[in-house]
C-alpha cells in the first residue's frame, strides 16, 4: 500500500503517542452528556448553564495562537467551537499536554472527548472552555480540505463516484448529506405509525425465495448448497404477504430490500427499498383514497406543508389527486386511440415512432411502452394511471364492468412512477391461467415473465377475502421528499463497479532486488508500484529521477550509485 507523506506521518504521531503510554483508541465509555446542537440552542451567558460540559466529536479545524487556541468540533448534531488554555489543560509545570499532544499530535479528523464549560466569546460565538481533553480516536488518513472564502466553497469532496464509493467521508464533510437520511427514517416512521394505528401487522418475509414472483423483473439467482437447489433474491414480497391475509390477517405491511438483476440509472438501483401493504375486504379505490392521505401526511410531516419544490416544479401533496386510464392518458398526450387499434396497427404506432418494440410484445406490453414514450413525464403532478390491459398485470383482478382491463393503478409523480396497486386477483382459476400466459411469454424469452407459483395458488384455493394491495418505492418516494434527482443520493451505499486498486509490490519484495527502504517511496511517487515495473523502466531514467525525488521527499541518504540502480533493475 503506498501511503501519502499525509498518511506516513500520522503513522508517526500514532506511534509517539503510544510511546508517551497515550493509547490512541482507548476502550473506555466516555461519559457524553450533551450535544453541540442543544448548547448553541439554549446556552444563555446570564444564566450560567452548561458549565459541566461533557461533548465528544471529530475535530475539523484549528486555530493555534500560542498559549491558546480554539478548535472546532464536530459531533452528531452540528458543530461547535472549542477553546483551549495551556495553563488550564497542564496547571502544574509539565506543558506536554498542551505543547505537544495538543499542538502537534492530534489532526483534523482525529475523534475527541472534552470536558468543560459553555462562554461566549468576545465577538459573541458561544463556544466551550476546554478544562480536559481525551483522545479517542487516532485518524490515520487525512480529509478532504473544504475550503471557503467569501461565500464560495473550493476543494468541496463532490465528485458523487467518491461520494457515494466513501459515505462516511461524504458524511463527515457534508453535514447537509446527514439531513436526507434523517428524513428518508421519518418518511418510514410517519407510515409505520400510521398503518400501527389501523390495526396493520408489521411482519417479515423470505428474501431467498424458490420461485421469483410478484413482480415482472429478472432476479438474481444462487443456489443453496446443502438443499442442493436453486434459490432466487427477491423480486418483490406480494406473494408472501397475500399468503397470510389468506391465513386471517385483515392488515399486513413490510418495508423490505428487493433485488431486480436489470439496469442501472439515476432512479434504478439493483438493490432497493419498498414498501407493500394488503388489505382486506378493501378495492383499488379505497387504496386511491389512503394513499392521497399517505403521501399528504409524509409531505406535512417532513416540511409543514404540502406544496414542495422538486427540481424545476411545485408539486401539491394534497388530495385529491387527477384520475386517469392508461388508455385516455394516450389519448391525451400523445392523440392515440390505442383502443380502436391491433396489436400490430399499434406496434407499426411505436416503430413509427422510433421505439425499440418486437413482434415478441403483445398488445399490453406495447400499450406500456407508448404509455412510458409519449405520457410519463408529463405527468408533474400526483396522478393515478388506472384500468390497465389484462396482459401487464398478471396478478390483479379483472376490472368490474370493462372486457379485457383489471383494476390496478399507478402514481405517477414528476415524470416517474411511485406506486403500483392494485384489488388483487383472489379467483385461484384465473389465477392459474394468468401464470399459464405468464410462462408462454417466457417461452418465447422474456426474462422477466413471472414463474409458476402453485402454493401460492394452494393458499388460493382456501379462499383469499377480497383485498387491495400496493408497492411503494421508498428511495423515489425519497427522492420526491428530499428534491433529489439521482437514486444515489437517497442509498447510503448505492451499487457501485469495483473498485480498481493499482497492484502495489511490498517493501520485502522491493528489498529482494536489493532497494533499500528508504528509496521505495520515492519508486513509487515515480510510479513503479511493482516489481515488473521496475525490471521494464530505463536504469538512465531512474537514477536521474531518484536525485528528484531525494530532494522532493528530504530523504536524508546517501544518493544510490548509477551501478546500484542497475543491479536493482538487471
Amino acid at each position: 500500500m503506498i501511503l501519502s507523506e499525509q498518511e506516513q506521518l500520522r503513522r508517526q504521531k500514532r506511534q509517539e503517542l503510544m510511546a508517551m503510554g497515550i493509547d490512541p483508541y482507548p476502550a473506555a465509555e466516555y461519559p457524553v452528556n450533551v450535544h453541540s446542537a442543544e448548547i448553541l440552542a439554549n446556552y444563555v451567558p446570564e444564566k450560567a448553564n452548561y458549565q459541566e460540559v461533557v461533548l465528544a466529536g471529530r475535530l475539523m479545524g484549528f486555530r493555534i495562537m500560542g498559549n491558546a487556541s480554539f478548535a472546532e468540533l464536530q459531533d452528531a448534531e452540528g458543530r461547535i467551537q472549542l477553546y483551549f488554555r495551556r495553563d488550564d489543560l497542564c496547571p502544574g509545570e509539565d506543558k506536554t499536554l498542551y505543547n505537544t499532544v495538543f499542538k502537534k499530535l492530534l489532526d483534523i479528523g482525529d475523534i475527541i472527548g472534552i470536558k468543560g464549560y459553555a462562554f461566549t466569546t468576545q465577538v459573541g460565538e458561544i463556544s466551550v472552555h476546554v478544562r480536559e481533553f481525551t483522545l479517542l480516536s487516532k485518524a490515520l488518513r487525512p480529509l478532504p480540505v473544504v475550503k471557503e472564502a467569501e461565500g464560495q466553497t473550493y476543494d468541496a469532496f463532490s465528485d458523487p463516484e467518491m461520494r457515494y464509493r466513501q459515505r462516511y467521508v461524504d458524511l463527515i464533510v457534508n453535514p447537509q448529506v446527514k439531513d436526507i437520511f434523517i428524513k428518508r427514517a421519518k418518511i418510514v416512521s410517519t407510515m409505520r405509525s400510521m398503518f400501527d394505528a389501523r390495526g396493520w401487522l408489521e411482519v417479515e418475509t423470505p428474501v431467498l425465495q424458490a420461485v421469483h414472483g410478484g413482480a415482472a423483473a429478472r432476479p438474481f439467482n444462487t443456489h443453496h448448497n446443502t438443499l442442493d437447489m436453486p434459490l432466487y433474491l427477491r423480486i418483490a414480497n406480494e406473494l408472501y404477504l397475500k399468503r397470510l391475509i389468506v391465513g386471517g390477517f385483515d392488515g399486513v405491511y413490510e418495508f423490505g430490500k428487493m433485488f431486480r438483476n436489470e439496469g442501472m440509472d439515476r432512479t434504478h438501483n439493483p438493490e432497493f427499498t419498498s414498501l407493500e401493504f394488503y388489505v382486506a375486504y378493501k378495492d383499488y379505490h379505497w387504496m386511491m383514497d389512503l394513499t392521497e392521505t399517505i403521501f399528504q401526511t409524509v409531505a406535512q410531516t417532513l416540511h409543514g406543508q404540502t406544496k414542495l419544490k422538486v427540481g424545476d416544479n411545485e408539486i401539491e401533496f394534497a388530495g385529491p389527486y387527477p384520475r386517469l386510464t392508461i388508455s385516455g392518458a394516450i389519448q391525451q398526450y400523445a392523440g392515440v386511440d390505442v383502443d380502436a387499434m391491433s396489436e400490430d396497427e399499434l406496434r407499426k404506432h411505436c416503430q413509427g415512432l422510433g421505439m425499440d418494440v418486437d413482434t415478441q410484445m403483445g398488445k399490453g406490453k406495447l400499450i406500456d411502452e407508448l404509455f412510458g414514450e409519449t405520457v410519463e413525464a408529463n405527468l408533474i403532478q400526483p396522478t393515478f394511471i388506472t384500468d390497465y390491459p389484462v396482459e401487464m398485470s398478471p396478478l390483479t383482478k379483472k376490472h368490474r364492468s370493462k372486457e379485457g382491463l383489471v383494476e390496478r393503478f399507478e402514481l405517477f409523480v414528476n415524470g416517474k412512477e411511485i406506486a403500483n396497486a392494485y384489488s388483487e386477483l383472489n379467483d385461484p382459476i384465473d389465477q392459474k391461467e394468468r401464470f399459464e400466459d405468464q410462462l408462454r411469454l417466457a417461452e418465447k424469452g422474456d426474462d422477466e415473465a413471472m414463474a409458476m407459483d402453485y402454493d401460492f395458488l394452494r393458499s388460493l384455493e382456501y379462499a383469499m377475502p377480497p383485498t387491495s394491495g400496493i408497492g411503494i418505492g421508498i428511495d423515489r418516494l425519497t427522492m420526491l421528499m428530499t428534491n433529489q434527482v439521482s437514486i444515489q443520493e437517497v442509498l447510503f451505499f448505492p451499487q457501485m463497479r469495483p473498485e480498481v486498486i493499482k497492484e502495489v509490490s511490498s517493501d520485502s519484495e522491493f528489498a529482494s532486488v536489493g532497494v533499500p527502504e528508504i528509496w521505495i517511496p520515492a519508486l513509487q511517487k515515480m510510479g513503479i508500484l511493482t516489481l515488473a515495473q521496475l525490471k521494464e523502466a530505463n536504469p538512465n531514467k531512474v537514477f536521474n529521477d531518484l536525485g528528484g525525488m531525494r530532494k522532493k521527499l528530504k530523504i536524508d541518504a546517501a544518493m544510490p550509485t548509477k551501478d546500484e540502480v542497475v543491479a536493482w533493475i538487471a
